[in-house]
């Protein structure tokens, strides 16, 4: 981590990881105190969205990871552009490029416990590892083919992955196409191939096989990106926008069929998932973009910029700063002279509060965790 100048960025783009990276920071058990203390329909709702599905289907906490990578494809086209504005070669953006990737495994290792040193025991698998592969392939073949190129090989991927779970015998079921979590042919992979402990004993979520399809989404954001940064005559902002909403649709579409035949399933990262979750954070990005770079209202993008910048960061700390020590040195005892169904609550707007204060301070020291 050092000291450097912030460069130009989108802020829709911050403003939507920050928002992203908020319910990982606090802001899912902020959302399921308020459903405590107030149980109304509404915030029962919005609260039973706080947590990840157990097996198939979809809620809210199941999209948090899939947004951060397609975020993470948006912002690659710009990166790129800028890369060459400098004189870097090929072969210096695509070291980069897989610098980065590796970077992102190691750092996920080191967040499962690497320097325990107890390697037999080493998860290493993880969510920054996902993210490091998935990106690194999706980032080679942005560089390396044009778009259309691209959109086949996008497509060929989920395929690929759908008939592969469908079709290929998984020895420890006896036979294709179980999607159940302890035949399914993602696990069986996992267990073949990748060493040390997985998530789940017998099956990791951030598997090996299952990452394959997690480069389709961040190649997604890539062709969002792309769009986004187009300079190409009558192509306003608002018809982007527009172009993003019927993108949405039909990734919604072609997801819904899809799970007719295979399910939604965040953990086996299915194919109908990440078209699901794809028109999500097509949306998701297209109404942050329109509000904030379109319409050009970003007083109120500050809370979530500050996490933003710093998203991998507050993901790292998390596990190796006691916030929540911080949290109630401060706060402690003016929240247990509260009525006791209050202070859920209070605890988490305290924790939430000093991680953020740790964030803006690195913001206003200018200090961004850059991998």
């Amino acid at each position: 981590m050092k000291k450097q100048k912030q460069p130009r960025r989108l802020l829709s783009l911050d403003a939507l990881r920050g928002f992203d990276m908020f319910f990982i920071m606090g802001g899912a058990s902020l959302f399921v105190a308020l459903a405590t203390l107030f149980p109304t329909p509404f915030l029962q709702a919005i609260s039973d969205q706080m947590g990840h599905v157990e097996w198939n289907g979809l809620r809210h906490h199941d999209t948090i990871f899939p947004l951060f990578l397609f975020i993470a494809g948006i912002s690659f086209p710009f990166s790129l552009e800028k890369q060459r504005e400098q004189g870097k070669t090929e072969k210096q953006i695509l070291q980069k490029i897989i610098r980065r990737g590796i970077t992102l495994v190691f750092l996920g290792c080191i967040y499962n416990g690497l320097l325990s040193f107890d390697f037999a025991n080493l998860r290493y698998a993880s969510v920054l590892a996902r993210i490091g592969l998935a990106w690194m392939f999706a980032a080679l073949l942005f560089v390396k083919f044009n778009k259309q190129t691209r959109a086949w090989i996008a497509a060929g991927i989920l395929i690929g992955y759908w008939l592969a779970m469908a079709f290929i015998p998984v020895p420890d079921a006896g036979s294709a196409g179980h999607f159940t979590i302890e035949g399914n042919l993602v696990g069986y992979i996992d267990r073949l191939f990748l060493p040390g402990r997985l998530h789940e004993g017998f099956f990791d979520p951030e598997g090996l096989f299952s990452t394959i399809p997690a480069i389709a989404t961040a190649m997604f954001g890539m062709f969002t990106g792309e769009l986004i940064k187009s300079k190409k005559a009558g192509l306003t902002d608002k018809k982007k926008v527009l172009y993003l909403v019927a993108a949405g649709f039909a990734l919604l579409a072609i997801g819904l069929l899809w799970s007719l035949v295979l399910p939604i399933n965040k953990k086996l990262w299915s194919s109908s998932f990440v078209c699901v979750v794809g028109a999500y954070s097509v949306w998701m990005f297209a109404l942050f973009f329109y509000i904030v770079d379109v319409v050009g209202l970003r007083g109120w993008t500050l809370f979530f910029k500050v996490i933003g910048v710093n998203s991998i960061t507050i993901y790292l700390a998390q596990s190796f700063i006691n916030f929540s020590f911080t949290s109630d040195a401060l706060f402690g005892g003016l929240i247990h002279l509260m009525p006791e169904p209050a202070q859920p609550l209070f605890s988490s707007l305290g924790y939430i509060a000093v991680c953020w204060g740790f964030l803006y301070f690195l913001y206003k020291q200018r200090i961004f965790l850059k991998v």
